[in-house]
């Protein structure tokens, strides 16, 4: 099977792919989508990609979008460690804290809406950054409640939800967002950190040179 992950080094959702294929041990290549340079419009990224994102997952030459859809497509081919649990309200749980940060927090600070915020309605980047740091500390504050007992957001192993959590936070340092009041959350951040296949998906790591 020949694995090929289009992805950008600080692009959150490309970060969990890369975490869950090092979680699984899957093998695969890389090619790099500049972001800033606007690459994931272009005609060879919208040919597998239509939304002109970034990640694409391109298997035996078939291509995946969307990072929680690829998380899926990869806990059903190579189940160990699992993303999600079997049973329905565990999984249901492990979901609702994936999609806080997949579906409330990450779309409305992503680089396309904060470029429009400049572009339509004349935001400095005071502005934009104000807005970044909102709707992540309201995000953050719900999904601290969301969170269990540990080490991970839902227990004894990382699931879904951290893979999802690790380049949130990591995000909210980048904008200088006291997290102070999420103790369980950077907990959990700690908990995926130690383990080597997530530090090894750190955009630090995988940056080109």
């Amino acid at each position: 099977m020949n694995i090929v992950l289009h992805d950008y080094w600080r692009s959150s959702a490309s970060y969990r792919v890369r975490i869950c294929l090092n979680l699984k041990g899957v093998a695969y290549e890389t090619v790099a989508v500049n972001l800033l340079a606007g690459n994931q419009a272009s005609e060879a990224n919208r040919r597998i990609n239509p939304q002109g994102f970034v990640p694409t997952l391109v298997v035996d030459g078939r291509p995946l979008t969307q990072s929680l859809a690829i998380i899926d497509w990869l806990d059903a081919n190579f189940p160990d460690p699992p993303m999600v649990d079997k049973d329905p309200f565990v999984r249901s749980g492990q979901l609702a804290r994936a999609l806080a940060v997949a579906a409330d927090i990450h779309p409305l600070n992503n680089l396309r809406v904060l470029k429009r915020l400049e572009t339509q309605f004349g935001a400095n980047q005071a502005a934009r950054d104000e807005w970044y740091r909102h709707w992540v500390a309201e995000g953050l504050s719900a999904l601290e409640q969301m969170a269990g007992d540990g080490p991970f957001l839902g227990g004894d192993s990382p699931d879904i939800a951290d893979v999802c959590l690790v380049p949130q936070l990591a995000n909210a340092r980048r904008f200088a967002i006291p997290l102070d009041d999420f103790p369980k959350l950077c907990a959990a951040e700690a908990a995926s950190l130690a383990l080597p296949p997530v530090q090894a998906a750190m955009p630090e790591r995988v940056k080109p040179a």
